[in-house]
């Protein structure tokens, strides 16, 4: 026996996704992927600045060490998204991660998606992927973001 449901236009189905509808609510997606970029820039900054603190730290043998840089990278990427869902660069720009149930990253979450971004970072195909993605979603989402359904929003705070 099948059964048939009438045809209701207010019918919502339910939603897919934790995080924000961009249709009903744009203003957590509204100029998220230029300020995603300019925190990225800030981020690359902070991280040579750490970077350089080291080396004098160690007398300049931590210079030696380029790519030292990757793993101070890491750390300092997978240590602030998992302290708030943020870097201090995205701190600074008022956006945060959210996951696809539309809350904060812990720290497997910021571990898995950091290391996705840095797989990401070792093809230039991906990241060119990654800022058309992020330019011509709805949610703006990168292409690490998309296997965790995860994306960048304005901080509701």
């Amino acid at each position: 026996m099948t059964q048939t449901r009438a045809y209701n236009p207010n019918y919502e189905a339910p939603r897919a996704s934790g995080l924000p509808d961009p249709a009903t609510d744009p203003q957590f997606y509204d100029g998220v992927p230029s300020r995603r970029l300019i925190a990225w820039v800030l981020d690359v900054a902070i991280i040579t600045a750490l970077w350089l603190v080291f080396g004098i730290l160690t007398l300049g043998l931590g210079w030696l060490l380029l790519p030292f840089w990757l793993v101070v990278s890491f750390l300092y990427r997978t240590f602030t998204i998992s302290g708030r869902s943020a870097t201090w660069g995205m701190r600074m720009m008022g956006i945060e991660f959210r996951d696809g149930f539309g809350q904060r990253f812990g720290f497997g979450q910021a571990l898995v998606h950091t290391g996705l971004y840095a797989l990401s970072l070792s093809f230039m195909f991906t990241q060119v992927v990654s800022i058309f993605l992020m330019g011509g979603t709805a949610r703006g989402q990168a292409l690490h973001d998309i296997p965790l359904g995860s994306t960048a929003i304005n901080s509701p705070d």
